[in-house]
């Protein structure tokens, strides 16, 4: 072997390009890593903001190298620098060795070697520009430096070549120059191998639309042929990689600018491509400003003048023309990609001879991506700023997801078809060009054969076997083979051998389909930068989701967050948790907007069904009752300049299809938006499953909580609030238009409205705001029983509701409309038992903050052996607890007219164990049975929750309880006569009731007395026999005084007596009988409604 064929094979160049290369990458993003938290305010690292440290970090930046001071602790970064020159040296140790050997690289035969080769340089000059660029890097080093020395009493072996080299590097492109000056030739050679596939791939969209590109049905009797090619590799290699290549080997070897003119039009087509390019992360390069700073340098010694004009000419070219490339390309790109997967989801067979088009589809999408990406953040000024904007980028997003997810659900397919290929063509095909080599030494003869007999023992059964593929030894062989047969002087010289070359490079993309295809996709398509640039993807997002017919392809935003994890590098593992974090907030903040955006046109949808609705409403049916009426009588017709009101349904009626209404371009946005959520049922971002289903169902629960209560309308100034039956309907409404997004996305819609209605059943939501609960609550105790305790409302037990009284200050709100059996029903059905114990739990209180008072004012009367005294605020106190009890009870057995049909089970069941306890007596049982009874509707003997409530409150003991309870029903009995003096005691028999709702006191003595005897153990039936006793004598006194004012109202009074014992469990008429005088009873009847007018018909 020669000097050079020996040195390839002893150097390993193979393996010392892809090392290099992999950690050069881990280098770079490690320093522009440093650069972040250095820059950030909030990662900077202590010893650079704090004050104490400034005079320090100013005397190294201004001494640096030579300090002699001590500095504390440094930041753990640091050390990255140290093995910052060791790279850069063996990287220019490879690069000479590369150059020694005078290397053959051409990208269309040689392809790795050449691929690498450029990579290496791209990312040595990209790593020295990041540090360039770096400000605190003396700093950082400096301190490192001085704190290594305070520990280990010297300075750091590394700091003097590391120092110097910072130094060397403050003006990287002069020195960079340096460095490259000898390997110009090598540079050169491989850029210019570009030159016919750079300008190739750099093809306006007129051309490709020409030339059908991507277009599987342009010729369908091709259809079923493979697709190939002399350089498949390259046919999806990255744009921006190629530009890359191209800008910074010429920036690195200006000479060949100058000297050579294919490199002259090689480098000038490239930056007519654009304005910039991309180093790492959101770093870029502004290569022009760069190019005119760098060969502004060497003017004066090479004269590069017209190069710089070069670079003028290109710039304004890339302006003025570059917008509308892109633009129209992408639009291009649009409509191939869509055809393209319409076809393969159709034909999934294709994708087996077709995979190349895939993967090229998805190549060009992702350049065109990122170079709008790229120049959205510096747009430049030109007349059209719009070239620079997209609304339509959730399409081509969308339909690269789509893609990938048909590779990846088809990937048996794939990986069947080239198994057979490679086995049974490509082995062949390699076969015969091996045999026609005329030379073939030992070393690449035994790597030749090599590689057919691996590809020649492949079957189908292998792929049917499900065997795990592992081709990376093939591929790393063919790459050995590359350095060894491109030396110069080469025994098996490979630019001799084309051909050679050719099956090799096709034969690496097949197997890479077969065992690699995960890789392969994240090479084409991947756009992890899109993390780094927040502000432009945001800006993409809300961009498409403002055009309508984008809607159904804004999903792709959130999707392809998914891929950003893949740009994080071992070498910085720090940086991984900002990548989670930024990727789990860009996403959740775009699927919020989308469920904001979809819930919004669902919710607005309900709410134009919900006014539609409400037309049909009885309570809007007066007007058309009244015109039909005046029709059937004949009365005049109204005048011309009345507007005649329109009938429920007229919406509905068009004349022409065409006509669009609001309703149908709603019905066409929520159909454009669900067609998103098509995209996948869930997907992980930074190990978090997202579910786009359950973030729409989240939002239609927080804002139809919000509706529902801001449709109860509660004002507390003005007293009002919407009828429980108009809410109810409107509720309903709500409901079935919400079981319609049914037909558009898969949600469990009844799961949702259960919620948002079991959440309304609570006082707080789970955001922890009212519920129609708190304000339904609220508002029948403060207004409506506030009124009813001052005798502006009256209890009808008549008409089962509260009506407004006649008086002079006239209130906002009817009671009847609000308390009758139908409004108490919808609130039932509204609230639930859960709201109604709510409800009743607040009734409850306020029960005992009237108890509370009774029992001190009748010892005190006694204690002081006076005349009894307060009798009227006693009976006061009381008929506002009878008010509030019979309020309960209706509002208790409208709950028990509906549960039923909600819950039967649980109201059969507290039925059984109602009617059982007669026969078996034992409190706590009973209480219970009766809690279960209560929450069911059922009325009980005893009430639990006053039962509860009074419980609560008692602090003495049962005997003195006992005692207090007897003087209150005594203070009761003996102050009754007094209600005679009231005028509103007269009893209104179109009510049942009497004005002042002293009826209520029936319910009130009866509830209190079994709820206080039940805590303390007593006798009721006994107690209220004695009660009953003494009211009975102190009444039967009204009829002795004839001729006093007492006895005004001593027949409504009366009525009580009878009132208490038909609403008592414990007393019965008999027992009344014996104490009152029925006849008293039947004249007191007879008397309040001998005035009465009884009409029929």
């Amino acid at each position: 072997h020669s000097l050079s064929d020996t040195m390839a094979y002893q150097q390993k160049l193979a393996e010392k390009l892809t090392i290099l290369n992999e950690r050069g990458n881990g280098v770079l993003i490690r320093v522009n890593y440093i650069k972040k938290i250095c820059s950030d305010p909030k990662l900077r690292p202590s010893l650079l903001t704090d004050k104490i440290m400034d005079p320090a970090v100013k005397y190294i930046n201004k001494k640096f190298p030579n300090m002699t001071t001590g500095i504390g602790n440094p930041h753990a970064d640091l050390k990255s620098c140290q093995g910052l020159f060791v790279l850069l040296d063996h990287v220019y140790e490879l690069l000479n060795t590369l150059d020694a050997c005078q290397c053959f690289l051409d990208i269309s035969i040689n392809f790795d070697l050449t691929k690498i080769y450029l990579d290496l340089i791209v990312t040595y000059t990209s790593v020295i520009i990041m540090l360039s660029r770096l400000d605190d890097k003396k700093a950082l080093v400096g301190m490192y430096n001085c704190a290594y020395e305070m520990t280990n009493g010297t300075c750091d072996s590394s700091y003097p070549r590391l120092s110097q080299m910072l130094i060397e590097y403050e003006q990287p492109w002069k020195k960079l120059h340096e460095d490259f000056g000898p390997h110009t030739r090598l540079v050169t050679s491989a850029v210019l191998s570009l030159q016919m596939v750079y300008p190739r791939r750099n093809l306006p969209a007129d051309q490709w639309r020409r030339a059908q590109l991507l277009s599987l049905l342009s010729a369908p009797a091709n259809m079923l042929d493979p697709a190939r090619c002399d350089t498949v590799a390259c046919e999806y290699l990255s744009m921006e990689v190629m530009e890359r290549w191209i800008i910074i080997s010429f920036l690195l070897c200006p000479s060949s600018v100058n000297s050579h003119p294919p490199s002259l039009e090689l480098w000038k087509a490239a930056l007519r491509s654009g304005l910039y390019l991309t180093l790492t992360r959101d770093e870029a390069l502004n290569i022009h400003k760069v190019s005119e700073e760098v060969f502004d340098t060497v003017m004066c010694v090479l004269r590069y003048g017209k190069r710089i004009a070069d670079i003028k000419e290109c710039r304004e070219h890339a302006i003025q023309n570059n917008g509308a490339l892109h633009r129209e390309r992408r639009g291009f790109l649009r409509g191939a990609l869509k055809e393209l997967f319409n076809v393969l989801e159709d034909e999934p067979g294709l994708l087996g001879p077709k995979a190349l088009y895939v993967f090229m589809a998805l190549a060009f999408t992702r350049d065109e991506v990122l170079w709008l990406v790229r120049h959205s953040e510096n747009i430049p000024k030109t007349k059209t700023p719009e070239d620079y904007v997209d609304n339509k980028m959730a399409e081509l997003l969308f339909y690269m997801v789509k893609l990938k997810a048909l590779v990846v659900k088809h990937s048996y397919v794939i990986q069947r078809y080239h198994v057979q290929y490679l086995a049974q063509f490509d082995a062949l095909v390699l076969n015969d060009t091996i045999q026609n080599m005329y030379v073939c030494p030992e070393e690449e003869s035994i790597l030749t054969s090599s590689f057919v007999s691996t590809l020649s023992a492949l079957s189908i059964k292998q792929v049917q076997n499900k065997e795990k593929f592992d081709f990376r030894a093939l591929r790393l062989d063919w790459l050995r083979l590359q350095a060894y047969c491109s030396v110069n002087k080469a025994p098996l010289p490979l630019k001799e051998y084309p051909d050679l070359a050719k099956v090799m490079n096709t034969i690496q993309f097949h197997t890479r389909l077969v065992d690699n295809m995960e890789d392969l996709l994240l090479e084409t398509s991947e756009l992890s930068v899109l993390c780094f640039y927040p502000r432009v993807f945001e800006k993409m997002f809300q961009q498409s989701s403002e055009e309508p017919s984008v809607k159904r392809y804004i999903m792709a935003f959130p999707y392809i967050c998914s891929d950003f994890i893949c740009c994080a590098h071992p070498l910085c593992p720090e940086e991984m948790e900002g990548i989670q974090s930024k990727s789990m907030r860009l996403c959740v903040s775009s699927m919020q907007q989308i469920a904001k955006l979809t819930a919004n046109v669902v919710l607005d949808i309900c709410a134009e069904q919900c006014n539609l609705n409400d037309q049909l409403l009885p309570k809007n049916s007066a007007k058309t009752i009244s015109t039909a009426r005046n029709k059937k009588l004949k009365k005049p017709v109204p005048k011309k300049g009345e507007v005649e009101m329109e009938k429920p349904g007229a919406e509905s009626v068009r004349k022409d299809r065409a006509v669009v209404t609001n309703m149908d371009k709603m019905h066409l946005t929520l159909t454009e938006l669900c067609s998103s959520y098509d995209l996948c049922s869930d997907f992980i971002v930074s190990d978090h499953i997202i579910n786009p289903a359950e973030f729409l169902l989240s939002h239609l629960e927080t804002r139809l909580s919000e509706i529902i209560v801001k449709m109860a309308n509660n004002s507390p100034p003005s007293q009002e609030i919407t009828r429980p039956s108009d809410l109810l309907a409107a509720v309903r409404s709500y409901s079935a238009s919400l079981h319609t997004i049914s037909g558009y996305i898969n949600l469990d819609v009844s799961r949702l409205v259960k919620s948002i209605l079991l959440q309304q059943t609570q006082p707080l939501d789970s955001q922890g705001s009212k519920t129609i609960t708190s304000l339904y609550t609220n508002w029948y105790l403060e207004s409506l029983l506030r009124h009813a305790s001052g005798s502006l409302i009256a209890h009808s037990p008549t008409m089962q509701c509260f009506i407004n009284q006649p008086s002079d200050s006239d209130l906002s709100f009817r009671a009847d409309e609000f308390s009758d059996i139908s409004e108490l029903q919808s609130l039932a059905q509204l609230i639930g038992p859960y709201g109604l114990k709510y409800l009743s739990e607040n009734l409850m209180w306020h029960i005992t903050s009237q108890v509370s008072l009774s029992p001190f004012l009748t010892l005190c009367s006694l204690s002081l052996s006076l005349p009894l005294v307060g009798g009227e605020n006693v009976l006061k106190r009381m008929t506002i607890i009878g008010v509030i009890l019979s309020f309960k009870a209706m509002a208790q057995d409208c709950l028990n007219d509906v549960i039923p049909f909600y819950i039967l089970c649980i109201y059969q069941y507290g039925a059984f164990l109602n009617g059982l306890l007669p026969n078996a007596f034992v409190l706590q049982v009973t209480l219970n049975v009766f809690e279960l009874a209560s929450a069911a509707g059922f009325s009980c003997d005893i009430d639990p929750a006053l039962v509860s409530a009074i419980a609560s409150m008692h602090k003495t003991s049962v005997d003195e309880e006992y005692k207090l309870t007897c003087l209150l029903l005594v203070y009761i009995a003996v102050s009754l006569p007094s209600l005679a003096l009231d005028p509103n005691s007269l009893y209104n028999k179109a009510n049942g009731g009497h004005n002042n709702n002293i009826h209520c006191l029936a319910v009130a003595v009866n509830q209190l007395a079994a709820s206080m005897f039940t805590i303390q153990g007593k006798d009721i039936e006994q107690q209220l026999e004695e009660f009953l006793l003494l009211a009975s004598s102190t009444l039967l006194q009204l009829g002795q005084t004839v001729e006093r004012v007492e006895s005004k109202n001593r027949d409504s009074v009366y009525l009580l007596l009878h009132m208490i014992v038909e609403q008592s469990p414990f007393l019965s008429q008999d027992t009344l009988e014996g104490c009152f005088p029925y006849v008293l009873l039947r004249n007191a009847y007879r008397s309040v409604y001998k005035s009465c007018i009884v009409t029929l018909g």
